[in-house]
């Protein structure tokens, strides 16, 4: 299988459509998976590896980091993503709901098929105190019952 590095050849194959060429670029594609992986509820956050983070330090986006996608020789995505995933989910289904989730919405916004979706698990974290929390209810605004007097 013949993969094009993201680094390499940055955008997707060009589209014609009449008007003109139509690109994608592969940050755009990266910041995608991010959002939908982190869409899924028992995703805590996309992140990357420690060699990612010291290389990324200087080259990638924010919104790159913890993703890749390559294309392969039929022009299909290849992704591959590292979350960390909420302590006590079940964490095969929850990658499962990350696969779909982002094959779903590249399909979507692109058009274009997505071949697989490699999810690494990095670590778990507890949900913080304010995500365990349910809202609180407001109370009703207090009414006035008496009128004002004038003396």
């Amino acid at each position: 299988m013949n993969m094009q590095n993201t680094d390499i050849h940055p955008e997707s194959p060009e589209e014609h459509n009449g008007f003109g060429e139509i690109k994608i670029n592969h940050s755009v594609l990266a910041s995608i998976v991010r959002l939908a992986a982190l869409e899924v509820n028992d995703v805590c956050g996309v992140g990357s590896g420690f060699v990612d983070q010291l290389g990324g330090i200087f080259s990638k986006k924010e919104s790159d980091r913890g993703v890749r996608v390559q294309e392969d020789a039929d022009g299909r995505y290849q992704i591959e993503i590292r979350v960390v995933m909420a302590y006590g989910c079940e964490l095969g289904k929850a990658a499962q709901n990350v696969q779909l989730a982002i094959r779903n919405q590249i399909q979507t916004m692109t058009g274009k098929e997505v071949s697989r979706v490699d999810v690494i698990i990095e670590g778990v974290k507890a949900h913080s105190e304010e995500k365990k929390k349910e809202p609180k209810e407001e109370a009703p605004a207090r009414q006035w019952t008496e009128s004002p007097t004038t003396d």
